[in-house]
């Protein structure tokens, strides 16, 4: 059995920690993970329109409030009632094809969204961290065949990607204008991280335009899953990783760690860097149910072809790193599904339980 109380040196026991986007892919991965350590949980976001719903499948305690963080009133609002300890942001617009579609929208919740949370933070005495996620695509990418650091330019081609480098531009705003770590323990008492992370996986993800939610609703209605772009190369994880990483800056911040008050990226080893072809065909070894369409659309919107992650950073100065490899990745991911669809099961303790133990059994810093 797993102590999860002990996770991290216990300091999310009692927290009161507020999440915004819990409602999307990560939230409620990490709502769950935040209970079991004996957090109080709480949510902020907008409704979740899928079919399918992973937080109300898991059926949490957390308390919530529905609403949009472009709505400053609303939020503030909230704040001020929960007085949370540490804020974990996801909240976003976080689909690149949607972004062309409706950039405004894009750019006002990434960006004056992100803006709203400093903001009701920067208000709410309570706070002492804040961990903003972001993403691998706010990087300048230069289509390289080696992964970006921390220190290299924001950028971004498409919608999405340009107000996640804002975001992170706010970001390094905030942070040496408000919460400036040299300032900390004199002029305030917040220390503000940010969180980069490449493609994540995971059971529980039924978004539009992403690759394994795509490929799981076509095999439950037993059609052929339309392919994009196999070539393009990313850096594939399970959802969890990246959260263990945010889990890991929270807890680096709420003990008063000034060195964690920076930008940092959570990705795979480079074995996980593949393309997405070879994503489809380790899914079918776990599914063989999986059918695949290649797309002949020319007209598809612009997508990076070759983005990857260097880690370095955060596996030297934080002592994290990866966890499970990408046949264990594909391999949990596939499997969620299947159980889920064949079985009506929802392994999503039991994973997290896996994870949490293999971490340890890699003595990994966290875990211990």
């Amino acid at each position: 059995m797993v102590n999860f109380e002990s996770l991290f040196e216990g300091v999310y026991k009692d927290k009161k920690v507020l999440l915004t986007g819990h409602t999307g892919f990560k939230g409620p991965w990490l709502a769950l993970w935040l209970e079991q350590m004996g957090a109080k949980v709480y949510g902020f976001s907008l409704k979740n329109e899928d079919d399918i719903n992973h937080l109300s499948l898991l059926n949490l305690g957390l308390e919530e409030k529905i609403s949009d963080i472009r709505n400053a009133d609303v939020l503030e609002k909230y704040f001020q009632e929960v007085q949370p300890d540490i804020v974990f942001h996801l909240a976003a617009q976080a689909l690149v094809r949607r972004s062309y579609d409706d950039p405004v929208e894009t750019f006002s919740t990434n960006v004056m969204g992100t803006l709203n949370i400093f903001e009701a933070c920067r208000k709410t005495p309570s706070v002492k961290a804040i961990v903003n996620v972001t993403t691998d695509k706010c990087y300048e990418n230069k289509e390289w065949e080696w992964g970006y650091r921390e220190n290299e330019p924001m950028g971004g081609y498409d919608p999405y990607s340009a107000s996640k480098g804002c975001s992170e531009l706010l970001t390094s705003s905030y942070r040496n204008s408000y919460f400036n770590p040299k300032d900390f323990g004199n002029k305030h008492e917040v220390l503000l991280a940010s969180g980069r992370a490449g493609n994540v996986i995971g059971g529980g993800d039924w978004a539009v335009d992403r690759l394994i939610p795509d490929i799981i609703k076509a095999t439950a209605k037993n059609e052929a899953v339309l392919i994009r772009n196999p070539l393009a190369t990313r850096p594939w994880q399970h959802v969890l990783e990246p959260l263990s990483g945010y889990l890991t800056l929270g807890w680096k911040l709420l003990k008063k760690d000034v060195s964690a008050a920076e930008g940092w990226n959570f990705g795979p080893d480079n074995n996980s860097n593949l393309q997405v072809g070879d994503i489809v065909k380790l899914s079918h070894e776990y599914w063989s149910n999986i059918q695949i369409e290649i797309s002949k659309n020319t007209d598809e919107h612009h997508e990076a072809n070759l983005l990857m992650l260097d880690c370095s950073k955060a596996n030297k100065k934080l002592k994290w790193k990866a966890v499970w490899g990408i046949d264990k990745t594909i391999d949990k991911t596939i499997t969620w599904y299947k159980e889920y669809y064949e079985n009506n099961k929802i392994l999503s303790h039991a994973d997290l339980e896996e994870y949490i133990s293999d971490a340890k059994a890699a003595n990994i810093l966290w875990a211990l």
